[in-house]
């Protein structure tokens, strides 16, 4: 059986990295990463030398509304995996955000200083300041949709570098089979909300605009991925 468990394996990315990578993909009955005690009998019996953390809350305008559960799952939850990995030495991977960035600028790098916009990203961060506390740990930030996008309208005053969940899922298990410490960027190309949807065949996509929403939405979260690139990957 394979040393890798897989966080959030039911989740869309989890579902994607789950084709081409084997791996434990615990239930949240089985797992329940609020749970540590449990998280500790599980793994108790198996030989676990890494674990990818996809399980989050991810929606802005629920978590808006219920911050509480983000706090559990994004903060806490990760916090507790975190520390699994800290006590059995354990390489964690931590699937992060291009929103823990403030959107002011775009073409943001690994090194540049982050300042959430919502209460998602800040839970986010929250996570990302756990895995900063074991040092055999790598931070992706990236962003992903369905290989068909999901909506009728997509954001024309949005900038992004997301790119479909069957890509990212492909980087994330080529990064997982070096090792890598610390933090890094992956995405595609810089362009529009809109621009991107339509890239990937939605051609019927309405208009968005940021101030269309009741929540708060960074502008320009597009990523730098030079460190990724010269890796020579793909």
């Amino acid at each position: 059986m394979s040393d890798i468990l897989l966080t959030g394996g039911s989740g869309q990315l989890g579902l994607e990295l789950c084709k081409n990578l084997k791996c434990y993909t615990p239930s949240h009955n089985e797992f329940d990463i609020t749970n540590i005690n449990q998280m500790r009998d599980y793994i108790s019996n198996k030989n676990i030398s890494k674990i990818i953390h996809c399980a989050a809350f991810i929606s802005p305008p629920k978590i808006d509304q219920d911050p509480k559960k983000a706090i559990e799952t994004n903060i806490i939850g990760t916090s507790n995996v975190t520390t699994i990995c800290i006590e059995k030495n354990i390489y964690l991977i931590y699937i992060s955000t291009d929103y823990v960035f403030n959107g002011e600028k775009g073409n943001y790098s690994e090194e540049d200083p982050v300042y959430p916009v919502n209460k998602y990203a800040w839970s986010k961060l929250g996570g990302e300041c756990a895995v900063r506390m074991h040092n055999n740990s790598l931070i992706i930030r990236t962003s992903f949709t369905p290989k068909e996008f999901p909506y009728p309208k997509a954001f024309v005053d949005q900038y992004t570098t997301r790119e479909t969940v069957d890509v990212i899922a492909k980087k994330i298990i080529y990064l997982a089979n070096l090792n890598l410490c610390g933090t890094i960027h992956i995405g595609g190309i810089k362009q529009s909300v809109k621009n991107y949807a339509i890239s990937i065949g939605k051609t019927d996509v309405q208009d968005l605009r940021s101030c269309d929403v009741n929540f708060s939405i960074p502008k320009d979260t597009s990523l730098l991925t030079k460190k990724f690139d010269s890796l020579k990957l793909l």
